[in-house]
């Protein structure tokens, strides 16, 4: 069987991470996240991660670099996360967060990160010349 890919963003601006915090579903609902969504049969990854930024947060991105590694979710999900810079919009947790932080290398992992981000939040905060 074929996973479907969950595209996260890594969105990234003027020094700092997006970080979101979960609604849900209860087992989640706290905690934070890259956020995104699942990428659509026959939609791109790229094309994926923007659609659902705006749709989640009001935001344009443009998607830079996957970042090496995929995370299993749920059974049948896989997630993929792509670095993106910021175009426009003022990030706002319009579906299925309730909060947004901007994190930098230094205070990134403060927060309570959901298992599957954790691996990609420290590569970002690991790279040599950071992405942030």
């Amino acid at each position: 069987m074929d996973e479907r890919v969950v595209v996260a963003g890594a969105v990234l601006d003027a020094g700092r991470l997006l970080a979101a915090r979960r609604t849900a579903p209860p087992a989640l609902a706290g905690r934070w996240e890259l956020p995104g969504g699942k990428v659509e049969p026959g939609e791109m990854v790229p094309s994926a991660l923007v659609r659902e930024l705006r749709e989640e947060l009001g935001v344009l991105v443009e998607p830079l670099e996957r970042v090496p590694g995929a995370w299993p979710l749920a059974p049948g999900y896989v997630l993929h996360v792509w670095t993106a810079r910021l175009l426009s919009g003022e990030p706002s947790p319009l579906q299925d967060h309730d909060a947004l932080r901007w994190v930098t290398p230094e205070d990134a992992f403060s927060l309570d990160w959901l298992a599957p981000d954790r691996p990609a939040v420290t590569w970002l905060t690991q790279r040599p010349t950071s992405a942030f």
